[in-house]
């Protein structure tokens, strides 16, 4: 077969890079992420708690619903109880529905990030005209209800067209977290100039590993503590980015939110030693840095 190649970014070994430190002379940048999605009732895709790509039925609608309605509510409060920041990967479609989310992401000074507006559709699949015209729609409703355009891209299910990056810079978005190659931030091409990758964890991610992997919340928070644990010992070589991926249809389910709860007084007993910010306060640090910082 024919090996396919991208031309987004070179190889990069990690040992080979020159080093930095992030602000304070922190180490390990740490990073919560939310998902606040929004599905077409009975109708596109979705995530299923029994069958991988299962038909839409009211029961799964109704279950991701709770994230909305319940589980949100439960994690904003937690994350205010230890001080925390979080960033929200938003479809904007949940905006109108949603008002009082809106509200408190904005009396928390959080980042919103644009997440395509409903996780009921796939960008990769659309032809150019139809994602450019989603990812404007994205970015125009976003800004209506926050003042601000967003500056970070999550994909609906974490996927791109080969067009995505370009339409992304033209569109003024200046970084994405569409591509888990790394642990550290890296360029990566378009064809009107640069766009730089955030790293975001597929792994301590609570959708994969507790809806499809069938993790339990106890197996959810050691992970959590193992993966912080190395990082932390391993950021004594390298600037390196930790963070925990939310959905709170997940992880807003209390008995997982306990768990989570011990995770985060677990990482935040090293407080002092950590970075806690945000992908666009990442983004943002990274690119006051020397040209040929980063790779």
């Amino acid at each position: 077969m024919e090996i396919r190649q991208h031309d987004r970014y070179k190889f990069s070994a990690l040992p080979d890079r020159p080093t930095y430190t992030w602000p304070g002379g922190k180490r390990l940048a740490v990073s919560l992420c939310n998902n606040i999605e929004w599905f077409s009732f009975m109708s596109g895709l979705g995530s299923d708690h029994t069958l991988p790509g299962a038909a839409q039925t009211t029961r799964n609608y109704a279950w991701r619903d709770y994230g909305n309605r319940v589980g949100i509510w439960y994690l904003f409060d937690l994350l205010d109880e230890l001080g925390l920041p979080c960033s929200h990967n938003v479809n904007a479609a949940a905006l109108a529905h949603c008002p009082q989310i809106v509200a408190r992401i904005i009396s928390r000074g959080d980042e919103v990030i644009g997440h395509g507006l409903t996780n009921s559709e796939r960008q990769d699949i659309m032809d150019e005209a139809t994602e450019r015209a989603m990812i404007a729609a994205t970015s125009d409703t976003i800004a209506q209800h926050f003042g601000a355009r967003p500056k970070g891209w999550l994909g609906p299910y974490i996927v791109q067209s080969p067009a995505t990056l370009d339409l992304l810079k033209e569109a003024g978005y200046t970084y994405t977290l569409d591509w888990p190659a790394d642990d550290q931030p890296f360029w990566m091409r378009t064809k009107t100039g640069p766009i730089l990758s955030v790293p975001y964890s597929i792994e301590l991610n609570d959708s994969p590993a507790q809806v499809f992997r069938h993790h339990t919340g106890v197996d959810f928070e050691q992970m959590i503590v193992d993966h912080f644990d190395e990082m932390l010992l391993q950021s004594e070589k390298y600037p390196l980015v930790f963070n925990i991926v939310m959905h709170p249809f997940v992880i807003g389910q209390p008995f997982r939110l306990r768990a989570l709860r011990r995770a985060l007084d677990h990482i935040l007993a090293q407080r002092d030693d950590l970075w806690i910010t945000t992908p666009g306060g990442i983004a943002a640090y990274v690119a006051t840095l020397p040209e040929g910082t980063l790779p």
